[in-house]
């Protein structure tokens, strides 16, 4: 099995054991709770990108990128894989962009 198909194993792996250790509910608290943005930047994580290519797509300064990539770190969210200038932030497994499924309702209704 080449080495791509063990990563891409392990990942699911990790999407599923994260899944069950830790809520969506509980995800979104932590990594969402300052707006679009950071959930955006979370779900980019994917251990393909930089953290520099991260704060360039998501449109976040990188020094506060920095500070939130620590909380999510050490919360248990996100984790680094690699070394040095190879080193990339994985998410436990990304979230949605909006609480819930389907369209909001009005109030009232």
């Amino acid at each position: 099995m080449p080495n791509d198909n063990v990563a891409d194993l392990l990942k699911c792996a990790i999407q599923v054991l994260g899944r069950i250790a830790i809520p969506p509910e509980r995800v979104r608290e932590v990594v969402g709770a300052r707006g679009k943005k950071q959930i955006r930047a979370f779900n980019l994580f994917d251990g393909t990108r930089t953290m520099a290519e991260v704060a360039k797509k998501a449109k976040i300064d990188q020094g506060n990128l920095s500070r939130t990539v620590g909380r999510w770190v050490a919360n248990g969210f996100a984790y680094w894989i690699g070394a040095g200038n190879e080193s990339r932030l994985l998410h436990v497994y990304p979230i949605a962009e909006t609480e819930g499924s389907g369209a909001r309702r009005k109030r009232g209704k």
